[in-house]
């Protein structure tokens, strides 16, 4: 595909499974490694800095899940983890998910501030709101707050957070050894928020980190998701498709932006992908079908149901898949795999084996040069800003692309030799705070 009327660059986060994204993946790897050891995740941090992603994207839940999946049921706290990373690279962003539902803003207002620091300028925040009742009992309740609120506090979260952020201003730290004064008072102010969810009187007791504040990442195509991220994101991670599913949201998500009277290239929109990399087509296909034999169906079954809301057991596996009704949980999500059972006109059972795959994500499967030219043409028709890429089998998959898919993506102009500048903030093209 030409690439001599691109004026653009892709932005890559790798989404980062320790144990590979595809929920077979972790049988086909000759090197198994796990998502809590230290070491591994550091080689993967240095793989991907070492193929210059801007982003090295870590998810969290706050509950284990019933898919009994290495990944779910075991894995680090996202900071903590991000803080050793810190310290083991020098380039690449570093995002950490964290729940506004059951946190504090105070807490993670430091928490992020801490990994600037440590980081020299690189920490992101995949903002998001809890959904699932397994988390509500872990936090001494028995029931989830309505999609509503969960929305509304989450705005309020953020709204303190910056605040405090905010409260520490450039040469708030002016050591004079002479006067024995080491701070400037009047450049470090309090908040006395007084709000429908908090009440925080501030200042932060952590200096101005290198970037001001974290990246603020978010995801979500309700409309609550989409106007919050609207206000407030500079990433936007969110699932598509197809390419029209993408132009729609892309266009809608940064009307929306613009709607907000924030200038729309200063939010990054990133989809999430799953590259099945071949060095031919046949090897790509014959990975992927590999893959897909191992999906256990009854388990695909069991996650697609408690994504749904609605036990799906009892709905014949050949049949078509049943009409859901959006409830309080991950509405776009549920939209998007319910769309695209009718539009490729799935049964159960077909949905089941792709929605345990790739995690309700889409996938390409092919050679370097045809994942190289679905970017591009996403990019350059408005579907998408960048990518967060989700290798199925880790380190195979991962390494594959960053040997073959990143130098042909370089070859068309469309990602960077190496890192510019020194913090994530710069790179993305983000401004400064």
């Amino acid at each position: 595909m030409d690439s001599s009327k691109n004026q653009r660059r892709l932005r890559l986060g790798l989404f980062v499974q320790p144990v590979g994204h595809h929920v077979s993946g972790w049988r086909l790897t000759e090197n198994l490694g796990s998502p809590t050891d230290i070491d591994w995740l550091i080689s993967l941090a240095k793989k991907a800095e070492a193929g210059t992603f801007d982003l090295f994207f870590v998810g969290d839940a706050l509950a284990t899940s019933m898919y009994r999946l290495p990944s779910t049921m075991a894995r680090l706290e996202p900071l903590t983890m991000l803080s050793a990373l810190a310290v083991n690279t020098r380039r690449i962003g570093l995002a950490a998910t964290a729940s506004t539902t059951f946190s504090d803003p105070f807490t993670l207002a430091r928490s992020f501030s801490s990994l600037d620091h440590i980081s020299r300028g690189r920490a992101a925040w995949n903002v998001v709101t809890s959904f699932s009742a397994d988390v509500a009992r872990n936090f001494s309740r028995e029931d989830m707050p309505n999609h509503a609120e969960r929305y509304g506090r989450a705005r309020e979260f953020l709204e303190v957070a910056d605040k405090l952020w905010a409260g520490w201003e450039e040469g708030a730290v002016q050591p004079d050894p002479v006067s024995g004064r080491y701070f400037v008072d009047d450049k470090i102010q309090p908040i006395n928020h007084q709000g429908e969810h908090f009440q925080v009187q501030g200042p932060l007791n952590i200096t101005r980190s290198p970037q001001g504040r974290p990246v603020i990442i978010e995801a979500g195509s309700s409309a609550d998701g989409q106007k919050l991220a609207a206000e407030t994101a500079e990433v936007v991670f969110t699932a598509a498709a197809s390419l029209e599913e993408a132009q729609t949201f892309y266009r809608s998500q940064k009307d929306q932006v613009i709607a907000a009277g924030r200038n729309p290239d200063h939010v990054v929109i990133m989809p999430g992908v799953m590259p099945i990399v071949g060095r031919t087509r046949e090897q790509a296909k014959a990975l992927w079908k590999e893959l897909n034999t191992l999906v256990d169906i009854d388990n695909g079954l069991r996650q697609l149901s408690l994504r749904f809301g609605i036990d799906l057991s009892d709905y014949p596996l050949d049949g078509p898949v049943p009409e859901v009704p959006l409830g309080e949980g991950n509405q776009s999500r549920v939209r998007l795999m319910t769309d695209m059972a009718k539009r490729e006109n799935l049964t159960l059972r077909e949905l089941s084996a792709i929605a345990a795959g790739s995690r309700g994500h889409r996938v390409i499967v092919g050679t370097a040069e045809d994942i190289a030219d679905d970017f591009q043409r996403w990019l350059e028709q408005g579907g998408a800003d960048g990518f967060n890429v989700m290798p199925a089998i880790m380190p195979e998959q991962l390494d594959l692309f960053i040997e073959l898919v990143i130098p042909e993506l370089r070859r068309r102009g469309l990602f960077h030799e190496d890192y510019e500048f020194a913090t994530l903030r710069e790179n993305l093209g983000l401004p400064v705070v």
